[in-house]
């Protein structure tokens, strides 16, 4: 069994590879159909093909291209309407011969669809009716009878993949386009929080000012509920940072470290992050200097906020 499923995978894994020998300029000229295309990505093919072109629609979809999925069965019964001249249409069959695509190949000519056919033969009918082919052809499919559509699929979803990354990355899509089309979910919460969405502020944020005694720093952290205070001068500005954990160790080691000045026992240039940023870059500054506070501060230098470590996991950051 275990040697079956290793050349199942071998055999999807050929099919692959072999499709980058047979990139040239018709892919190209894919991509530029779908960058420069004014509507929306019609993706359509039935059966085994059909799932792959959904999967590839939903990917165009989600990295910068406007698409949809087409089932042609039902295009001859009336949703060939949601086609445009303005759009382009990317045809998945292996074979090539597919009669639910044939049968609204001449309707899309029509209309003034440009087509791409994502095709095993080169020679169809699908493919002599296309603006632009793309050779998903493969030496053999992993069903040992060589009938279930494996390899097949495979290798248009792998370039489907291609196409629509390529096309992304030729429209200059950025992480915050990917985000507004991602909004929900741990994936959305990465890439949409910032920081001032997640820092703690006014009341809970605990000022204290260097004169002021550790033992009036201990109920400023303890009234705010937060991890440290944050040691501000005359003008509100930054001076340093006295986490919880600092307040420990120093009323362990010196029993009289309630009368001292916070000045003696804060923490000097603290690592700070501003309010616009992202919230995982927040997360992966306090990994990286292994802290659980970062004080908020805006253009001047004033403390506005304080990202706490187990504020960004309940948010979902992590």
């Amino acid at each position: 069994m275990l040697g079956r499923a290793k050349e199942v995978l071998d055999i999807e894994a050929a099919a692959i590879i072999g499709l980058k020998d047979r990139l040239d300029e018709r892919f190209i000229l894919a991509v530029n159909l779908v960058t420069n295309c004014k509507g929306r990505i019609i993706v359509t093919g039935i059966g085994k093909s059909g799932a792959i072109a959904r999967k590839v629609a939903g990917t165009l979809a989600s990295t910068g291209s406007p698409s949809i999925f087409l089932h042609p069965a039902e295009g001859v019964h009336g949703d060939l309407g949601m086609v445009t001249s303005r759009d382009v249409v990317i045809a998945l069959s292996n074979s090539g011969e597919t009669d639910e695509i044939i049968a609204i190949l001449s309707v899309l000519k029509r209309i003034g669809a440009k087509l791409i056919a994502m095709v095993g033969r080169q020679d169809s009918s699908i493919a002599r009716a296309s603006d632009v082919v793309l050779d998903v052809s493969v030496e053999r499919e992993a069903c040992p009878m060589g009938l279930a559509p494996t390899a097949s699929t495979t290798a248009m979803l792998a370039l489907g993949d291609a196409l629509a990354l390529t096309a992304m990355e030729a429209r200059k899509f950025t992480k915050e386009d990917y985000a507004l089309f991602h909004p929900g979910g741990t994936l959305g919460r990465r890439l949409t929080l910032r920081v001032s969405d997640i820092m703690r502020k006014d009341e809970q944020l605990a000022l204290v000012k260097p004169d002021d005694k550790v033992r009036d720093v201990l109920f400023a952290v303890t009234n705010a509920a937060a991890g440290a205070a944050i040691v501000v001068d005359p003008e509100g500005k930054l001076l340093g940072m006295i986490t919880d954990g600092d307040l420990r160790r120093h009323m362990l080691s010196d029993e009289s470290c309630l009368h001292r000045k916070a000045s003696e026992i804060m923490t000097l240039n603290p690592k700070v992050i501003g309010p616009d940023q992202f919230a995982t870059e927040g997360m992966k500054m306090l990994e990286e200097y292994k802290i659980g506070e970062l004080p908020v501060l805006d253009e001047k230098r004033m403390p506005i906020g304080m990202l706490m470590l187990k504020d960004l996991f309940k948010a979902g950051i992590v």
